[in-house]
């Protein structure tokens, strides 16, 4: 219990205040690299319905615990040490918050000094809407939808699985940080899955279908949770969180994703501001219903509030996460 405690809160310190950079062989990389071949190889044998998707989905996360478990168990072997750094790396990789942090700060220099185009290349780095047809006020959006849904498809989400783990792993005799670890990869795996090919095009209608539904149960209960740890967050960072709270409980569910509306219509609220509406991808326009609908568009200063609530938010979920792990395992 004391390893996996020390494990998470030097991974969460790390990632919050270094973030996790880009590289070749980044374990969510990897993971892409093989859910690509995988796909490619099941295409061309005839799976591309909703069999092949599910396929993909059992043997990439069956695949890649393995692979883990095999790493973890044999690095153990030949030194305690070495193989605690290796389950410390992983659990610093499945957290992405810091990073995703450090890429907005570009943002909100750029339209402090009113460099539109460069706030634009800066926020394409981490959304996926055409940014070519953005303002101002849409970039700002664009940023604090990012941060908000992030905060749980990033941070919160793995840091729930891994504590689920770790839980069962307790309940079951198993280990708790190689429980709590394969726990928290199988949700990035699930994470990748749905960013690769959980599309609602004819492309992956069908093939992505099992991804993006694994994507949806797994952050469940992680996106409801969120609203807990915000308005804690929110009353720490001087917000409005009771003002949140209420604009979350009536949007919350407007959007076609079961999850994504929560965090972004609770951080609408305590911002007193406007999020989503019509938003324009590489292949089409999506008309999202508008989350605090009447309250004004962000400006950059309310980007710079968001980044503290959820950096606020992120001490409050690790704190009642050590907390569990103190009490249940």
């Amino acid at each position: 219990m004391i390893e996996l405690i020390c494990i998470l809160f030097i991974a969460f310190f790390v990632d919050l205040f270094i973030g996790d950079p880009r590289y070749r062989y980044h374990p969510i990389r990897i993971i892409g690299h093989g859910i690509s071949i995988l796909e490619k190889v099941l295409r061309k044998v005839g799976g591309n319905g909703r069999a092949g998707g599910l396929f993909l989905v059992i043997i990439v996360e069956a695949a890649f615990i393995t692979i883990y478990l095999a790493a973890s168990f044999s690095l153990h072997r030949i030194h305690f040490l070495l193989g605690m750094c290796f389950d410390l790396y992983i659990c610093y990789s499945c957290l992405a918050i810091g990073d995703l942090i450090n890429h907005i700060r570009p943002v909100i220099h750029a339209l402090e000094s009113g460099r539109l185009t460069e706030a634009k290349e800066s926020i394409a780095l981490v959304v996926g809407r055409d940014v070519r047809f953005l303002d101002a006020k849409g970039v700002c959006r664009a940023a604090v939808e990012t941060l908000a849904e992030n905060f749980v498809d990033g941070f919160l989400s793995p840091l729930f699985w891994c504590v689920a783990g770790a839980v069962s792993a307790g309940l079951l005799g198993l280990s708790p940080v190689k429980t709590a670890l394969s726990f928290m990869l199988a949700f990035k795996v699930a994470s990748t899955l749905d960013s690769m090919i959980g599309y609602r095009n004819p492309e992956y209608i069908y093939f992505g279908l099992a991804g993006a539904r694994l994507d949806d149960i797994m952050n469940f209960v992680p996106a409801r949770f969120s609203l807990i740890i915000l308005f804690v967050g929110a009353a720490i960072s001087g917000l409005h969180p009771v003002h949140g709270l209420k604009v979350a409980m009536s949007d919350r569910l407007k959007h076609d994703s079961p999850n994504s509306a929560h965090a972004e219509s609770f951080v609408a609220g305590a911002l007193d501001i406007r999020l989503a509406g019509p938003v324009k991808y590489p292949d089409e326009l999506k008309s999202k219903p508008w989350l605090g609908n009447g309250n004004p568009d962000p400006e950059p200063t309310h980007i710079q509030k968001t980044v503290r609530l959820v950096k606020h938010s992120t001490w409050v979920a690790i704190v009642i996460s050590l907390f569990a792990l103190f009490l249940f395992v």
